[in-house]
């Protein structure tokens, strides 16, 4: 894509703890970015990003589905605009 547009990508390898850190970057950016301009596109990129993640972290989709259907289950879902804003005692 980048030379399709007449310019010349420079990259390099990184693996590990360096590899981890410009991941949680490119999602911050991705995000931010979704943040912006609310679309399939943008959220398509966080989910790549995401998916790169789960993947460095070892989380197969099976057990990411099972902790996320184990939390919805104790704290609810973000269904209907409901939102916690604190707990009293």
């Amino acid at each position: 894509m980048i030379e399709g547009d007449g310019e010349t990508p420079v990259t390099r390898v990184v693996d590990g703890d360096a590899y981890e850190e410009r991941l949680f970057g490119k999602l911050d950016e991705e995000v931010s970015e979704l943040r912006e301009e609310p679309s399939a596109d943008e959220l398509a990129d966080v989910r790549e990003v995401l998916a790169a993640i789960q993947q460095r972290l070892g989380i197969d989709d099976d057990e990411l589905e099972r902790v996320r259907e184990e939390k919805a289950a104790k704290r609810g879902r973000f269904e209907d605009g409901v939102v916690l804003e604190r707990v009293e005692d």
